[in-house]
């Protein structure tokens, strides 16, 4: 298993980032265009918990799936979680936190993962997925800053460890 931990601080208040993360359509903004991220079904009502989102992507070229995720947890304004149910990975267990922070909000993603197929799941990871990770993140990163801002001493944070 993984986890891929993530933060980054804007200067907008909990209410704005919530308003943002927790909106399922906001995935395709913040999701690198390469992906043909495209949600199916399951986006068109605000977050609650046992809603089941449908998707399409595209996570390497020439290689399209379904992805199915279940929002399990919701604390409007503080933290959701989604779990794939259906998808490329054999775990994927996603906690989003939006924590208040001197001058705004900080953002911080966990996520718990493992890989199908044994030990080819396990030599793909660093030579695939943990790249495709960071760059999704990257671009993830980018998109949002370029959006709300940043404040003027936030460090993102970054890192994937085996656990």
């Amino acid at each position: 298993m993984y986890r891929l931990s993530a933060k980054q601080s804007f200067p907008i208040s909990r209410q704005l980032a919530w308003d943002f993360l927790s909106n399922p359509a906001n995935l395709s903004v913040i999701t690198p265009p390469e992906m043909g991220f495209n949600i199916l079904s399951g986006a068109d009502r605000p977050m609650f918990a046992g809603q089941i989102i449908q998707y399409k992507v595209s996570p390497f070229p020439g290689f399209s799936t379904r992805w199915v995720t279940e929002i399990t947890h919701v604390n409007k304004g503080s933290y959701f979680v989604d779990e794939q149910r259906f998808g490329p990975y054999a775990l994927w267990h996603h906690k989003h936190f939006i924590n208040e922070v001197p001058g705004g909000v900080e953002m911080e993603d966990i996520i718990d993962y493992k890989l199908p197929l044994g030990i080819l799941g396990k030599m793909a990871h660093p030579l695939l997925v943990k790249k495709q990770l960071i760059s999704i993140f990257s671009y993830r990163e980018e998109q949002l800053s370029s959006r709300f801002g940043s404040l003027p001493d936030s460090k993102r944070t970054f890192k994937i460890e085996q656990i």
